[in-house]
């Protein structure tokens, strides 16, 4: 049985390594401001407060966004690879569920707020797809599908010098 952890060389030079420390300064940046004015944080998700002594949600809110942020931090600086795929694969459902609320509370019209819980949803999938994979082993796999379904247009790209047979 294991009882060290196990770092691994993954960090600074892994592009999914620097997409999950800017989504975690991100968000801990916007549980900051929720704490600090709550009133802009709720405009800035699509939600405004009705009334003032909704605040106190925004702060709760605040507390959350930078546990969050803080946890991956701390899976980054121990460079948890693994960990850091799941929990941050775990957290998608947030932005995406944002979205839906947005959807649900705006409608369709709100289409900046929107965008905004998508586009990060979408960000997220995709540095998490490089987390559990890695650049270099969706290139791997992508051009191990190219050669296998792609036949005589990979051969000829091959011949013509412009890609190299993964064998």
């Amino acid at each position: 049985m294991k009882t060290q952890i196990n770092q691994s060389s993954w960090g600074t030079k892994s592009v999914s390594f620097w997409s999950v420390l800017i989504l975690a300064l991100g968000i801990i940046f916007i549980g900051i401001r929720f704490i600090a004015q709550p009133e802009v944080g709720a405009v800035g998700y699509g939600i405004p407060f009705r009334d003032t002594n909704d605040a106190v949600y925004g702060q709760v809110k605040g507390i959350r966004d930078i546990f969050s942020g803080l946890v991956l931090l701390c899976l980054l600086w121990l460079r948890m690879r693994k960990a850091v795929a799941i929990v941050f694969s775990v957290s998608i459902l947030v932005p995406a569920l944002d979205f839906l609320v947005i959807l649900n509370h705006n409608g369709s019209s709100d289409l900046a707020h929107l965008l905004i819980h998508g586009v990060t949803a979408l960000v997220m999938v995709i540095t998490s797809i490089l987390l559990f994979y890695g650049a270099g082993q969706i290139k791997k796999r992508l051009m191990d599908y190219m050669w296998r379904k792609g036949g005589n247009l990979m051969q000829g790209a091959a011949y013509a010098g412009i890609a190299k047979h993964p064998y």
